[in-house]
């Protein structure tokens, strides 16, 4: 059995890696502004934003306990602090771990 977690980590660190070197050998030649940058990044942006939304609409798990309403509560205050911090991630990821904890146990 943990040969097989082994061998498991060592395939995919290796399969990871390998796409990350591709990926720097290849962005030599790509320029920030090109359309095919732009197409890649908006793509990224809305993979995240899909899953983000599913997660939030259609919740696995513990989080599937949690009414609609601490779900939406939590995102429109994490929104505000984000915009408030000048877009700094640690404040609002700190306050949704938190307030989705406190809103659960309260709503």
């Amino acid at each position: 059995m943990s040969i097989n977690i082994f061998l498991s980590i060592i395939v995919t660190s290796i399969a990871t890696y390998i796409s990350r070197f591709l990926g720097v050998l290849s962005s030599v030649r790509i320029k920030e502004t090109s359309k095919i940058f732009r197409w890649f990044n908006c793509l990224a942006y809305a993979t995240l934003a899909a899953l983000i939304a599913r997660t939030i609409i259609f919740p696995v798990g513990v989080l599937s306990e949690a009414s609609y309403l601490s779900r939406i509560l939590v995102i429109v205050l994490s929104l505000g602090i984000f915009f408030i911090t000048k877009k700094n991630f640690v404040y609002p990821t700190i306050f949704s771990a938190l307030g989705m904890a406190l809103l659960n146990n309260l709503i």
